[in-house]
């Protein structure tokens, strides 16, 4: 029974709430980690019988082995959400989330570029004049133009950039769409990869493809904004979620209205746009 009710808990997460693949997964990893820790002998498991004193001795076990206090904090959101749909679903009465809160979490500033670095980024970095070469660097562009996430970007079809307008239409977070425009050095850039596209036979519908033709993966992204980062920054974190990060921040230490970067973003709530405002605070203390 209660194999079933962590299916139907992902089917919830999937169809319902439109979670994406990536967090759909870490939901049932840590899941599957906290049910390893209380049920090592894998026997048959009643969820009434879940209480909140195995909860607490499972966080202190993951700080015991120095899990971060922001990785704890996800595992038990995990958790309240899972107990949550056994609770709705009346297969148990009493939430044992309910007595649990997680570590305190360090206030932490988003990591981005500076400004001057991206300029190095598009004007010293050299890019292969091959394909791959213009494929790679108009990834970083509309990264940073645009502040999508990896795996918007990873989804974009040929069909969602409209060169007329100078607009990209983008699928977020449960599926919800929103239009971003784009400057003219973009459009730009989109045309002439289109071009070279065309010219190869690459027929994938997908816009960001392989020299084979084959749909570029979020892990072939990573693995691409890392290395060229590494070229012009030496900050500790180097991912296409950096990227987003400085696509908001340099928005707002050039004056842009924090609603129209929430709305570019893609945030559900201002608080979440928010954060970036620190980074701006920060600058202006330094100056």
């Amino acid at each position: 029974m209660f194999n079933k009710q962590l299916h139907l808990f992902f089917d919830y997460l999937t169809y319902e709430k439109k979670y994406s693949t990536h967090t759909v997964t870490s939901y049932q990893n840590d899941i599957a980690q906290f049910i390893g820790f209380i049920n090592p002998q894998n026997e048959d498991l009643n969820p009434k019988e879940i209480n909140y004193q195995q909860i607490r001795a499972w966080v202190s076990e993951l700080i015991k082995n120095k899990i971060a206090a922001r990785s704890i904090n996800r595992k038990l959101s995990a958790l309240k959400s899972f107990f949550k749909f056994l609770q709705r679903q009346q297969i148990i009465d009493v939430n044992p989330m309910s007595k649990i809160s997680g570590p305190k979490t360090p206030k932490r500033l988003p990591s981005f570029v500076d400004e001057h670095q991206m300029e190095d980024l598009f004007t010293e970095v050299k890019f292969d004049e091959s394909f791959t070469g213009q494929r790679d660097k108009l990834i970083l562009d509309i990264l940073y133009q645009t502040g999508i996430r990896r795996s918007e970007l990873t989804h974009l079809k040929e069909l969602d950039i409209d060169l007329f307008n100078s607009t990209i239409k983008v699928l977020g977070k449960r599926n919800k769409e929103r239009m971003i425009p784009i400057s003219l050095d973009l459009k730009r850039n989109l045309e002439d990869y289109l071009q070279v596209k065309k010219e190869l036979n690459l027929s994938n519908p997908m816009l960001l493809v392989s020299e084979s033709g084959n749909t570029l993966s979020e892990q072939t992204v990573y693995k691409l904004v890392k290395k060229y980062l590494s070229q012009i920054t030496t900050i500790q974190k180097k991912s296409p979620h950096v990227l987003r990060h400085t696509f908001a921040t340099h928005l707002l230490n050039n004056g842009a209205d924090i609603n129209a970067v929430k709305d570019l973003l893609g945030h559900a709530n201002l608080s979440a746009t928010q954060i970036y405002t620190h980074n701006t605070i920060e600058k202006l203390k330094k100056s």
